[in-house]
């Protein structure tokens, strides 16, 4: 059997709008031994038509259909069939350069590294923002270090990395089911149970901020807001514990009057922004 080196685990669920475009930036991927594990989270739009199409044309394309049993169950059963040498998550709304996988698995391969980080670019229909970018390749194995360069807690995600799976299996790092905020544990775990991290320039993960995603829904229920406050929560706790500065990530402090925010002061990294009525910007010394 053919070695495989990143398996890629994308839970889908009622994506139809989105889902092949996700799908073509995978199976156009410049690492060709990878395997796309695609789990069908009981869609009950066209996506499972969509995945067997893609299937039935790349046999790298594996599907697994479950129960609509939420975004952990799905990422865990995909970490569970897993084959590769690395793990790697992508959301089906969202989608990733074309050589994301081959950077990322050469560069951790060549260094020793457990985990690769790239770039993070937010998009919607007006505009693609830099969120993280990185200009350097830098390695570390300490966890304060792998905090800072990764940028977390700001950028907790799953998805902008790739993982050492063998490890990831051993120490039975896995996603908490039935919460939202699941990145905010198993990010934090995956940087102190595994090794090495280095940081990828110039490669990006494409991140879709659509107007209908459960975190920017403007009806938050009460099961959101109890898992956001648990989740972040779990994040302080880690932070304190294990005794981490965190002076890299950003601050906000909104001035406001009448609740309209009439400037914004952002500092991160020592340096401080200004904001006025978020159009108006400038270093403040």
């Amino acid at each position: 059997m053919k070695k495989v080196s990143v398996s890629i685990v994308v839970p889908v669920y009622n994506v139809e709008k989105y889902l092949a475009r996700c799908l073509e930036s995978l199976i156009n991927q410049t690492l060709d031994n990878i395997e796309i594990i695609c789990v069908n989270n009981g869609s009950t739009d066209n996506s499972l038509q969509i995945l067997k199409k893609y299937a039935e044309k790349d046999k790298r394309i594996q599907i697994i259909n479950l129960q609509n049993s939420g975004l952990s169950v799905a990422r865990n059963a995909g970490i569970d069939a897993s084959r590769g040498e690395f793990i790697g998550f992508v959301d089906s709304d969202d989608w990733v350069d074309n050589n994301f996988y081959e950077k990322l698995y050469n560069i951790a391969s060549i260094n020793n590294c457990d985990i690769a980080v790239a770039g993070i670019i937010r998009q919607n229909k007006q505009k693609s923002v830099y969120d993280l970018h990185f200009k350097n390749f830098q390695v570390t194995e300490t966890l304060q270090q792998k905090f800072k360069l990764s940028d977390v807690p700001d950028y907790s995600y799953v998805w902008n990395k790739i993982y050492n799976a063998q490890k990831l299996k051993f120490y039975n790092i896995k996603f908490p089911v039935g919460k939202y905020y699941e990145d905010q544990y198993f990010t934090p775990q995956a940087l102190l149970k595994l090794g090495k991290l280095i940081t990828v320039t110039d490669v990006f993960y494409h991140y879709w901020r659509h107007t209908d995603s459960i975190v920017k829904t403007t009806k938050i229920n009460k099961q959101l807001q109890q898992d956001a406050l648990e989740a972040f929560k779990y994040m302080d706790n880690f932070i304190a514990r294990y005794n981490i500065d965190t002076s890299h990530c950003t601050r906000v402090k909104k001035y406001r009057i009448l609740g309209l925010t009439l400037m914004k002061s952002i500092t991160k990294s020592n340096k401080k922004t200004n904001i006025l009525l978020n159009c108006i910007k400038w270093n403040a010394a």
